[in-house]
């Protein structure tokens, strides 16, 4: 039985869900490359863990849902080149339909498979991958093991960083996390769980990350300056949370 795909609008907000109550994506009407939900915002906190002038090159989406990160990239990254695997053909219809997927083009191929299998099969290694991959049951199945996360770190590159969207209300999150922490040989990092319950983790397997806290601020602003995206919040959070020993976030 195929999963149902619906659409709902409201305060100017448009909702993707998979014939559930969970939101599997959302974009502001009047804003359509903005972030609107908080967990897709902190998933591109990697553009202040690494230089943001030039990071990412490239980057791999999986799991494509309203399309927010790939629009985001699309239009606030002008240099990189985005590679989107969705499973379900009809999500990417209702993104072209329903939330502005931008055409593909030589900066944008969206491919139509298993985001695991894609990721243990493909050559190409990626500065950025973002896995934001769950069914109706908000379930990140394959995309949440141990073998999964030991492919993806396989497939970055020196300047790589991994960013997935994990659900800390359900009851395995902490093995989700610590799957992470171990594939990457415990240079990762939980984010602070957001109002959604949604709690971002990043993870490096190259080049260290280690960037004082003065120095995200002054990132932060520098992206919200360029793109409208606001990480000072993130930031602040992090801080609050204990999440940044010494007052420097390391991976």
């Amino acid at each position: 039985m195929s999963t149902p795909i619906d659409i709902s609008e409201e305060a100017g907000v448009r909702y993707l869900h998979f014939g559930s109550e969970w939101v599997q994506g959302a974009m502001r009407v009047r804003r359509p490359n903005a972030l609107e939900l908080a967990y897709t915002r902190e998933m591109m906190a990697g553009l202040i863990l690494r230089d943001a002038e030039e990071w990412p090159r490239n980057a791999l989406v999986i799991g494509l849902g309203a399309a927010s990160i790939t629009r985001f990239l699309y239009h606030h990254c002008p240099a990189t080149r985005i590679e989107v695997v969705e499973i379900e053909p009809r999500v990417i219809s209702a993104a072209r339909q329903f939330f502005r997927l931008p055409d593909e083009d030589e900066r944008l191929a969206i491919h139509i498979g298993d985001g695991a299998r894609f990721v243990t099969e493909t050559a190409e290694r990626y500065d950025c991958i973002l896995v934001d991959g769950f069914d109706r049951n908000a379930r990140a199945g394959a995309l949440d093991t141990a073998a999964f996360y030991a492919a993806a770190r396989a497939r970055l590159t020196e300047h790589g960083l991994l960013s997935v969207n994990l659900f800390g209300r359900s009851r395995g999150f902490k093995a989700s996390v610590e799957r992470i922490r171990s594939a990457f040989g415990g240079r990762s990092i939980a984010f602070p769980s957001c109002d959604s319950g949604n709690v971002v983790a990043f993870a490096a397997g190259g080049d260290p990350v280690d960037v004082p806290v003065a120095e995200l601020r002054e990132r932060a602003r520098a992206l919200k300056a360029r793109t409208g995206l606001d990480l000072g919040p993130t930031v602040t959070r992090l801080e609050q949370a204990g999440s940044l020993p010494g007052g420097r976030l390391a991976l």
